[in-house]
């Protein structure tokens, strides 16, 4: 991979959401800075409205994540709560395990690896 194939990489963002049984599946893949965390919380905006389902979002693909779209995660797992819902991150690791644990997140937030 070179230089430019890895920037190309670090400014894309994608996450895609499914309903399945009553329960909403989410995967999220990139890299969520502060050039796109306004995108990524407007894209979670409709999981805001099916806070009080069971919402898992996979991070398997997820290669880093600001303090902004932290903020995003925090307002849908409040949403949850509120609603009598559930959020559940699944497949958090490298980077994104070390920016949960430093910032303290990872107490927050129900993950299962």
């Amino acid at each position: 991979m070179n230089s430019e194939q890895k920037l190309k990489k670090y400014y894309n963002m994608n996450i895609e959401i499914i309903e399945k049984n009553g329960s909403y599946f989410g995967t999220l893949t990139g890299w969520i800075d502060t050039a796109v965390a306004t995108q990524f919380i407007e894209d979670l905006k409709p999981l805001m409205s099916k806070a009080d389902k069971s919402i898992e979002l996979n991070c398997a693909k997820l290669d880093y994540i600001c303090s902004l779209g932290l903020r995003g995660l925090l307002q849908l797992k409040k949403e949850s709560a509120a609603k009598g819902g559930k959020l559940v991150l699944t497949h958090v690791e490298g980077e994104v395990l070390k920016i949960l644990t430093m910032t303290g997140f990872i107490k927050l937030f129900d993950i299962r690896r």
